[in-house]
């Protein structure tokens, strides 16, 4: 048990070290206009570089990306029936595939599955 939490210990401390050294060493300390601004040649850039993004089309690509883990996830539970109890392969499919279906549920009534309004 004290092994289990000197380990545990070890390895927060060790976490906490690395992000803080990740923060300290990520900061940028100079800024001005030249580095701030897209590069055109030298020249002053004609109009804004950043040019808006859909922020409907990011969350699609979000949820999208969120559904093909959780298929990735499904896949390997059609392996695992012929190793396991039927009974607790077939719960555990059903409530995780009930997971999936909720949170369908939730995004479909969020509209967040409507391209257009």
């Amino acid at each position: 048990m004290l092994s289990i939490m000197s380990i545990s210990l070890i390895i927060i401390t060790i976490s906490v070290i690395m992000m803080l050294l990740a923060s300290i060493l990520s900061k940028k300390s100079f800024y001005d206009r030249e580095k701030n601004s897209p590069f055109e040649c030298g020249f002053d850039p004609k109009c804004s570089a950043r040019i808006p993004f859909s922020l409907h089309f990011f969350l699609i690509a979000i949820i999208f990306l969120i559904f093909d883990v959780e298929i990735a996830l499904l896949l390997p539970v059609i392996i695992i029936m012929k190793y396991s109890n039927l009974m607790i392969w077939l719960m555990t499919s059903m409530f995780f595939i009930l997971i999936l279906l909720i949170g369908l549920y939730h995004e479909w009534n969020q509209g967040a599955l409507q391209w257009t309004d």
